[in-house]
């Protein structure tokens, strides 16, 4: 008997072990000479199957990647999902050319040297200051990330960045009808732009919310996975490079 309660015992210390191993942790990469920080969480079913997907979240204003990862760390546990949360070099805003699209590039090459990725199925995702920075860089770099979900974010209107795009990249946009810092009129203008240049935005509209993503992000993530999920490069990855000096 108290053989097999010391087994029993030991099966529940393994298991908690386990799971205990599957942690987001904080790590840097040298980018354009600087270190930059980051959350990676890479689920323990990913370090011996098959080439896994890769989702770049971008944190909101104010935050770092640890925000994302948090919110994103179950559902990635479930679907085999590896997770990458830069941080931007000014917690307030994302801009470029600092925090991408090269710094995104340097980091996402960083971990294909490291772990088994899909590089066909580099995703992006955003909230805030973060997606609107994640629409950005699914334009310039739309050859390199498969497509992108992004939460309260939108472009200018008559952006001019939406014909860089060299590939009408997949992008599903999220908002809801009483967010005060994007207003609904905003984000379907954003479609309505993509989908003019031939894109196939989509665009889901939450009755009732607000901009506050960390309430509900389960539903965002679950839904956003489901649309970014069905789409990856059909051929391997093209990273474009910009002179800035110019």
């Amino acid at each position: 008997m108290r053989y097999s309660i010391l087994l029993l015992t030991l099966a529940a210390l393994s298991t908690q072990s386990v799971a205990s191993s599957e942690m987001i942790v904080k790590d840097t990469v040298t980018s354009q000479n600087k270190k930059r920080a980051f959350y990676l969480f890479v689920p323990d079913s990913v370090k011996s199957g098959s080439p896994a997907p890769l989702i770049v979240l971008l944190h909101g204003s104010g935050r770092n990647g640890l925000t994302l990862a948090e919110k994103w760390k179950d559902l990635a546990s479930k679907e085999r999902i590896i997770l990458v949360g830069p941080d931007s070099l000014d917690p307030r805003v994302w801009n470029s050319p600092v925090d991408g699209p090269d710094f995104l590039h340097d980091l996402v090459e960083d971990l294909k040297a490291k772990f088994t990725i899909n590089p066909r199925r580099v995703y992006l995702f955003g909230h805030s200051g973060g997606a609107v920075f994640a629409l950005y860089m699914s334009l310039l770099e739309s050859q390199y990330f498969a497509a992108a979900a992004v939460h309260a974010g939108a472009l200018h209107q008559k952006d001019p960045a939406v014909a860089i795009a060299k590939r009408k990249s997949p992008i599903a946009l999220f908002v809801g009808t009483r967010d005060p810092f994007f207003p609904l009129s905003d984000v379907r203008d954003t479609r309505d732009q993509l989908n003019n240049q031939g894109f196939a935005a989509e665009l889901t509209e939450m009755p009732g919310h607000d901009h506050n993503y960390y309430d509900v992000a389960s539903k965002i993530n679950q839904s956003a996975w489901e649309f970014l999920k069905k789409h990856q490069l059909s051929e391997d990855p093209h990273y474009e490079q910009y002179d800035y000096k110019k």
